[in-house]
């Protein structure tokens, strides 16, 4: 027999998808890990009980499998691929409802750079397929057909799509939406120090023993490096970026963030942070920013009240808006 060291116990824990450990001043750190949305969910929770904590971290991961099951277009049966089927008005649920009318809203105010309705282009480059492609011209032209803020009517919980072949897909918000529901249910039990990260969409509650959370943004082309690190409290970080899902053809970097204008990739961005009260506004704002490119998005971002940005441009250069704080790392 010979002891493990701990740094293998830890690694042993973190896989099984748990890890106490007690913090300065009484307090336990409770980190759950679990794959939902297609990505690794990290979910950190301070309190003094463990089986309180426990009870609301099981509850929090219910609730992003629950939203999971609800707006996700690659579950066959949730009602937005329900949705995106359907040939006449369909009846959603008064959830959804509100998150199609929130995300109607954020295309319209930045420009139709954030869109719902670019399901069937998503689909004709087969990004995130294991044979990905480039489509031809005719092809980009057909999937854009109908789209826009004004694609869906909605009127209480009947949605009607512009086009019987439209396609709705929520990949630009529905990730964010579901950590602000775990933050939501972690404030109905009480926690008042939390983390989660669901593969870079970020929510806080609170601060961290008294501190601000410190988050670390990663450099857009320098693997294990950070650009810059966020002093934050009871707030939302999402980043963009073009390295996160991509193929390369010929030389050329094709990634998962479309320009609804072009149906290709947008290219003026490298990577786009935002920093908003919320999950799912800094998920949209995010992705909105970088098809805007660095000069444009850095304008749509000043003029919201209570967010803030991060944007590097194609050539590597750094905008950010003027009351963005961040720290060397």
């Amino acid at each position: 027999m010979f002891a493990r060291p701990q740094w293998v116990i830890l690694l042993l824990l973190v896989v099984a998808g748990l890890v106490w450990w007690r913090a300065p001043g009484g307090e336990r750190q409770l980190v759950r890990t679990a794959l939902i949305m297609g990505t690794l969910v990290e979910l950190k929770v301070f309190g003094t009980n463990e089986d309180e904590l426990e009870r609301a971290t099981a509850a929090a991961f219910a609730e992003m499998r629950r939203v999971e099951a609800l707006l996700t277009s690659y579950r066959p049966e949730s009602e937005i691929s329900r949705l995106s089927r359907a040939a006449g008005p369909f009846i959603v649920s008064e959830e959804t409802a509100a998150l199609l009318q929130r995300g109607q809203l954020l295309a319209r105010q930045t420009g139709g750079a954030f869109d719902l309705t670019l399901g069937q282009l998503k689909q004709v480059w087969g990004i995130e397929s294991d044979r990905p492609l480039v489509p031809s011209q005719a092809e980009l032209q057909a999937a854009l057909t109908a789209i826009g803020p004004e694609a869906l009517q909605i009127e209480g919980r009947s949605v009607s799509k512009r086009s019987a072949e439209l396609q709705v897909e929520l990949g630009g918000i529905a990730k964010g939406y579901a950590v602000d529901r775990v933050l939501e249910m972690l404030r109905q039990a009480g926690v008042t120090s939390a983390a989660v990260n669901a593969g870079g969409d970020i929510g806080l509650l609170g601060a961290k023993q008294g501190q601000p959370w410190r988050i670390a943004i990663q450099h857009p082309r320098k693997t294990g490096e950070l650009l810059t690190v966020l002093p934050l409290v009871n707030r939302a970080v999402v980043t963009s970026g073009d390295y996160e899902r991509y193929f390369e053809r010929n030389g050329i970097r094709y990634h998962h963030i479309f320009d609804p204008r072009t149906g290709s990739p947008a290219r003026g961005c490298q990577s786009v942070t935002v920093v908003a009260a919320d999950a799912a506004t800094a998920d949209a704002l995010a992705t909105a920013a970088f098809v805007l490119g660095p000069q444009q998005g850095l304008r749509l971002l000043e003029r919201l009240p209570e967010v803030e940005g991060l944007l590097v441009g194609r050539d590597g250069g750094i905008f950010q808006t003027s009351g963005l704080q961040r720290e060397e790392p």
